[in-house]
């Protein structure tokens, strides 16, 4: 399982705490050092089942000074993904990947379904 983060996001921080009290064992990555590849994001987003608007990451500094908000409504798929992958800044995190699933953000309702844990 593969867990992308930014270690400084207090959610991250939160998410990966989360992960270690369940013992899931994954491979960490940095979003920012090892930005997600639009191939990558394309294929989490087709697992995800999720709108693509859920990979970005709305509350942001660079989404703001962007001003994503009015401008992706009217870009294709294609341009969202590309732009995705020019700054780890962008993409919501965490993002949590196993083999069939992609989950942006972290809510440990999901991540227990996704994860088949039970309390």
């Amino acid at each position: 399982m593969l867990f992308v983060e930014y270690p400084k996001c207090s959610t991250c921080q939160k998410a990966k705490k989360w992960l270690a009290e369940h013992q899931v064992t994954f491979e960490d990555r940095h979003i920012v050092e090892q930005n997600p590849t639009k191939e990558e994001l394309k294929k989490w987003h087709a697992m995800s089942g999720l709108p693509l608007k859920r990979f970005f990451n709305t509350s942001g500094n660079k989404y703001k000074e962007l001003q994503l908000k009015d401008k992706l409504p009217s870009m294709s798929e294609e341009e969202q993904l590309e732009l995705l992958a020019t700054d780890g800044m962008l993409v919501k995190r965490p993002i949590l990947v196993g083999e069939d699933y992609a989950v942006p953000g972290f809510k440990d309702a999901v991540w227990m379904e996704k994860l088949g844990l039970t309390e």
